[in-house]
């Protein structure tokens, strides 16, 4: 019988390790991505608190009849969101954006709410769709919506508001437009198209889709899914709309419509609806909107055009996207735009789908990771990733004094400074480095000998940094020396680590 522990029946099989791999359209995020989208995210919120919205907040999770079927997706039976069933064999949705939910939210609530109603609302949504360079299957939305207002007064102020949380972004005056349509020209121009009717709502739904596709796919791309179908570069089919190649020359003609200024294109599309009754209603409300937002001193930021239709079906009137207009390098050095960060509109029948009344409704929708990639292109002092420091560490120089260390980090933290003591088994030399890579601005030491003095060491590792690759002459670099590491008192390391911080802004 061996003895050989390989040949041991009481061998226990080796441990089988999992990959450590994201699931396909998601991203992890770091401390500095998430200390500038939290930065950017509170001037969002400044921006719509001064229009007079107030928070809400609604869960991730609702029943999926709640949300109903506004993202279609033929390839997949739960149309486009990630659905279970629960313990109650109840299907519910992870929701996909945040309008469908605050509408349900509205309707369960409708009798205390002060109407209209005026909230916003931030977090994050999820699509079950293919993803792609830039496209994810979670993302973070910040929404402001006004229901219980009919008045396209409501409308004009969301392009206003979209326009002044932008600059207050630091998105420059003449870098950026939100561009205003309404989905009655556009049922005005299917109808001529011969595209109204019973049965034709899919058909529709597909038209919607390839037309808010105008801008990534050109106008050939649009003419390939109004017509049989497009193929994209991975070699998947888009089956398209079907339609002749009158009503495809007709929708792309009224896309192109936009002109010089909003009087010339709003004539335009007057032309484009010719006798349809609710295509004139859509120009005499964007003819409003313009008049409104010109008062208000927002002409050339806020105009009319013809290709924005937003892909949703629940949109009902006036729909506005706000679009980046500069151009940055990618990272291969080519010319890139970023073009819509977020967009809206009037959905007057989502709410009414909870209620025998209706309720009319508008809103606006900031998409935030790709504005924060987008202000990080412009370098934006909210998307600045070096504000992501690190706490004070507190290095332990002696294994068997924790408790010393700890008090020391129980006083930094009482006065409200971020710290923390290391609890490694490292050196010091190791510490440090730790430090750096937590990208800490000051250190506090205390080996023996300054505990017999009773005082602490404080390093500064910013100047440390300097100190290390200086080419100053001796008298600069000995000052600079005394800076970066000098002893103190430990009744005093409380107010020499607030000057430390303070050199560097922090």
């Amino acid at each position: 019988m061996s003895s050989d522990p390989k040949n041991s029946s009481d061998q226990k099989p080796a441990a089988q390790t999992v990959r450590a791999r994201l699931p396909r359209g998601f991203a992890d995020r770091g401390p500095s991505e998430i200390l500038a989208t939290n930065r950017m995210i509170e001037a969002i919120r400044a921006s719509y608190e001064i229009y007079g919205f107030e928070a809400v907040e609604t869960p991730f999770v609702e029943y999926t009849e709640a949300l109903g079927k506004f993202l279609p997706d033929l390839d997949r039976p739960n149309e486009g969101v990630f659905s279970l069933q629960d313990d109650d064999e109840q299907w519910v949705s992870l929701r996909y954006d945040l309008t469908a939910p605050l509408a349900r939210y509205v309707a369960e609530n409708f009798d205390k709410l002060a109407k209209p109603y005026r909230s916003y609302r931030v977090g994050w949504v999820f699509r079950n769709e293919k993803p792609g360079p830039g496209r994810f299957r979670q993302f973070m939305q910040f929404d402001a919506d006004t229901v219980g207002s009919a008045s396209v007064t409501a409308d004009a102020e969301i392009c206003m508001m979209a326009a002044d949380t932008l600059e207050k972004l630091g998105v420059k005056r003449g870098d950026y437009v939100i561009k205003v349509n309404n989905r009655k020209v556009l049922d005005g121009v299917l109808e001529s198209a011969g595209l109204e009717g019973e049965g034709r709502g899919a058909q529709k739904l597909i038209v919607l889709r390839a037309i808010d596709k105008l801008d990534r796919l050109g106008a050939d791309g649009v003419r390939m899914l109004l017509g049989t179908g497009r193929k994209d570069e991975s070699g998947d089919f888009t089956k398209g709309a079907d339609l002749s190649t009158a009503a495809i020359e007709r929708i792309l003609a009224f896309t192109a419509a936009r002109a010089g200024d909003n009087a010339a294109t709003l004539k335009n599309l007057a032309s484009a609806v010719g006798d349809s009754a609710r295509g004139r209603e859509g120009v005499a409300e964007l003819e409003q909107i313009a008049t409104l937002c010109a008062a208000g001193g927002y002409e050339g930021r806020v105009v009319i055009d013809p290709a924005v239709v937003r892909g949703l079906e629940y949109y009902t009137g006036p729909v506005y996207e706000a679009e980046l207009t500069f151009e940055v390098k990618d990272e291969h050095g080519r010319p890139m735009r970023f073009g819509s960060v977020g967009g809206g509109g009037r959905y007057d029948g989502l709410v009414a789908r909870f209620r025998a009344e209706p309720v009319p409704a508008t809103g606006f929708s900031i998409g935030v990771s790709r504005l924060f990639s987008a202000l990080r292109a412009i370098n934006s002092p909210l998307t600045r990733a070096d504000d992501a420091r690190g706490p004070v560490v507190v290095l332990a120089m002696d294994k068997d004094q924790p408790a010393a260390y700890l008090a020391m980090v129980g006083k930094l933290r009482a006065a409200g400074i971020r710290a923390e003591m290391y609890l490694g088994a490292a050196g010091m030399n190791a510490q440090l480095k730790y430090a750096d890579r937590r990208k800490s601005i000051c250190a506090v030491i205390q080996g023996s000998n300054e505990r017999d003095k009773g005082e602490v060491a404080i390093r500064d590792l910013v100047l440390g940094a300097e100190l290390a690759a200086s080419t100053k002459d001796r008298a600069d670099y000995l000052e600079l020396r005394q800076k970066a590491q000098f002893t103190v008192s430990e009744d005093a390391m409380v107010d020499a680590v607030r000057e430390v911080l303070a050199r560097h802004g922090t």
